[in-house]
């Protein structure tokens, strides 16, 4: 009994020292209550006006290009971008060219010692005068204006520096009843006409062209002569000529405004005109600077004086102003003239 009740006793401190564990098992298991997921947190919407405002991109339209032209690229294809630098270096090549060109021009022009009267020149350029001056004609609309000039021609007409002919096509030849620019009844057309040069190579072109165009008509008379010194009308019994018509002559002229006076004294003094047009001197004085240097040289080579002051010529022969118009930033001139006597 004593050894058993030690037994016992010493188990029984054990215990109260050691407390035994309860194993787990299913059942245990089984009755634990399921973990429970964690809901999530749902944030509630703020309204407006609750909302922070965001900082401002002092920079988004930039941010907006770039993302733009990163979407985009740079908006020009390569093979344009290409054909613009090749014209472009064209286009500056060229512009040296021609100033280099020009320098020399002016250098060379400047040596020249070329007379007064270039008028000479006319005898040797006259076979290939139309084909020089084909082109920039064109270009310049002078057959329109050479057209208009002529159509005004009427009565006994004198074209004083005729050249090869240029105005031939634009001739009404044979007089008609019919209304002048004013509207008003009168008598147009040519009676008679006289073809005057001081080439007589420029004559001969000018004779050839109007019997082809102008078979049958037999009032015409071609002179080789001074515009200067030339007389009435040999042709018709009138003591004047009831129009006088030039293009492109005062520049070749050695006097042109005692020319002009003295064709204004063979004029018909209460209806007659005198039409010219002209080239000469520009509105600009950068455009007169390069005739002005080019002179010596286009007189030399071409017979004309391509810088002279068509206004100035015109005032100093004393005739009456009709009518003045200019174009080509002022280098063509076109007026209608008449006797300072007439008052009509």
């Amino acid at each position: 009994m004593s050894t058993m009740n030690a037994t016992q006793l010493c188990r029984t401190s054990l215990r109260a020292r050691w407390p035994s564990i309860p194993c787990r098992s299913a059942s245990n298991k089984a009755s634990r209550p399921p973990k429970s997921s964690p809901k999530p947190v749902l944030k509630q919407r703020q309204s407006p006006s609750q909302r922070r405002p965001r900082p401002q991109n002092p920079n988004a339209h930039l941010d907006s290009l770039e993302s733009s032209s990163a979407k985009r690229g740079h908006g020009i294809p390569p093979r344009a971008l290409t054909f613009l630098g090749i014209t472009a270096l064209t286009i500056s090549t060229y512009c040296g060219y021609l100033y280099t060109s020009y320098r020399n021009e002016v250098s060379k022009a400047q040596k020249l010692n070329v007379p007064r009267d270039v008028s000479d020149r006319y005898n040797t350029t006259a076979s290939t005068f139309d084909a020089d001056v084909a082109i920039s004609e064109k270009a310049m609309g002078l057959g329109k204006k050479r057209r208009d000039l002529v159509a005004m021609a009427r009565g006994n007409v004198l074209e004083v520096s005729c050249g090869t002919g240029r105005n031939l096509p634009f001739y009404e030849l044979g007089e008609r009843r019919g209304t002048d620019q004013d509207g008003r009844a009168s008598v147009v057309g040519c009676r008679t006409v006289t073809f005057l040069d001081l080439s007589p190579q420029m004559i001969a072109i000018t004779k050839e062209k109007f019997e082809k165009l102008h078979p049958g008509f037999a009032g015409v008379e071609f002179q080789a002569g001074d515009a200067g010194s030339v007389g009435p009308p040999r042709i018709s019994r009138d003591a004047h000529f009831d129009t006088v018509l030039q293009t492109m002559g005062l520049c070749s002229m050695p006097d042109p405004a005692a020319t002009l006076r003295h064709l204004g004294s063979v004029t018909e003094p209460t209806r007659g005109r005198i039409l010219l047009l002209e080239h000469g001197r520009s509105h600009y004085d950068w455009l007169n600077r390069i005739l002005d240097n080019l002179a010596p040289a286009h007189a030399d080579r071409h017979g004309c004086w391509w810088n002279r002051d068509i206004g100035a010529i015109v005032r100093e022969s004393g005739l009456e102003i009709v009518e003045e118009k200019r174009w080509h930033m002022g280098t063509t001139w076109r007026y209608v003239l008449r006797p300072k006597e007439s008052r009509s």
